[in-house]
């Protein structure tokens, strides 16, 4: 095999990456939600015992807070989260996920586990694991 430069390889992520990007917005369009509110969904799912608060949201999804109240106000708009208040804080608002909000997160990760799982099957478990030890050694240093 050839040696890859640089740019080659630069091209060949971006491109897989644009690839799986593609076929998630794809696959979020029978919900009617965009990438960055499912994101939001599984921060506040995830974030101070799934009631964060406003502030953390927009922080987590490193947005400003007035984007994060609007992100927030579709959500409610279509009973997937609810504002409730913070015990500790009178003036703060805290969002947690509802029912619906829930059951919409997990059949929502099923497909993405899916989409994935559909574009990484040509490689073997071998392959699998060094695309993983290549990318977790590129990555090393961003953490």
């Amino acid at each position: 095999m050839t040696e890859a430069s640089s740019e080659q390889l630069r091209d060949l992520v971006m491109s897989a990456s644009r690839t799986l990007r593609r076929g998630w917005f794809a696959a979020l369009e029978p919900w009617e939600l965009s990438p960055h509110e499912f994101r939001a969904l599984r921060v506040i799912d995830r974030e101070a015992g799934g009631r964060p608060r406003l502030g953390d949201v927009a922080k987590a999804l490193r947005i400003a807070p007035r984007s994060a109240t609007e992100v927030v106000d579709r959500l409610q708009k279509r009973d997937l989260v609810l504002r409730v208040s913070d015990g500790v804080d009178r003036r703060a608002v805290c969002v947690q996920l509802t029912d619906e909000g829930r059951a919409l997160i997990a059949e929502m990760s099923s497909v993405r586990d899916a989409q994935a799982a559909d574009f990484f099957a040509p490689l073997d478990a071998h392959d699998r694991g060094e695309l993983r030890r290549i990318l977790d050694q590129l990555l090393a240093d961003e953490s």
